[in-house]
């Protein structure tokens, strides 16, 4: 099994690992995140197993998932990371926190939701929905999924979708649909499980997310904070599941505060 990855930022200190989204390869982090966030910290994106030019076969399961995670880090050698874990990759970083808790020193969470959360199990129904949205207005179905349908929403999606396409050299290959279809499948399984208790994740954790969201509904930023013993919540006012995204700035900078406070 091979693990496609870039390396950016410096090459000391805890490396910040990046876990994706829901069809997302290499080429869907936005760069002024991954670039604001490397500018002073150690960063790692990757493609999990089949997915982009990671080879294998897709798991089905998000605990599946975070142990591909797991074995990329300790094949790169890392001791301790920092996960920043957006939606489906947030799902991923709470079970690496609760399965190897000290590989992890802290926890970024964004867009994203506990196990058995509200809303979790119908990300299928709207991402399908929302594809098809795409294919009649001839959008990219993200501008529906991650963004508002305000004036600012509908810009910051524009904004967003044309930094994602900057990169014209070196890029990732595009999911495969039963790639799509098996981590589909695992963010299904991760709605209907019975929630479970997060208060045994100690780590320091930021959660951050749009206060619309339609696919991991805000109301799950909120819970996890909550039920986390050590835990705090951004929330980006007009804004929907790519909130990170529409205020990136801010975002860094919260971001950056965190993974530097002693």
């Amino acid at each position: 099994m091979t693990f496609a990855y870039r390396d950016l930022g410096p090459q000391s200190g805890v490396p910040v690992v990046f876990l994706t989204h829901l069809a997302a390869v290499l080429d869907n982090w936005d760069p002024l995140v991954v670039d604001g966030i490397a500018a002073r910290r150690r960063v790692i994106t990757f493609d999990n197993r089949g997915v982009g030019a990671s080879t294998g076969s897709t798991p089905r399961t998000i605990e599946a998932m975070a142990k591909d995670a797991v074995t990329f880090i300790r094949a790169l050698g890392f001791e301790h990371v920092d996960l920043h874990g957006f939606s489906m990759g947030g799902m991923i970083a709470q079970v690496i926190a609760q399965t190897e808790p000290d590989l992890v020193r802290k926890l970024i969470l964004t867009g994203t939701g506990p196990v058995g959360g509200e809303g979790i199990k119908d990300v299928t129904r709207l991402s399908h929905l929302d594809t098809v949205r795409g294919l009649i207005t001839f959008q990219d179905p993200k501008q529906f999924l991650f963004f508002t349908r305000t004036t600012n929403g509908r810009r910051a999606g524009r904004e967003f979708l044309a930094r994602l396409k900057e990169r014209t050299q070196d890029r990732d290959k595009a999911i495969s649909l039963s790639a799509y279809g098996a981590q589909l499948k695992a963010i299904h399984r991760w709605g209907l499980e019975q929630p479970q208790d997060v208060s045994v994740i100690h780590h320091p954790v930021l959660v951050a997310n749009g206060e619309s969201d339609r696919m991991v509904p805000s109301k799950n930023s909120v819970d996890l904070v909550r039920r986390l013993p050590n835990g705090e919540l951004v929330i980006y006012p007009d804004a929907g599941h790519g909130g990170i995204f529409q205020f990136h700035r801010q975002f860094v900078e919260t971001a950056l505060e965190f993974l530097e406070r002693q």
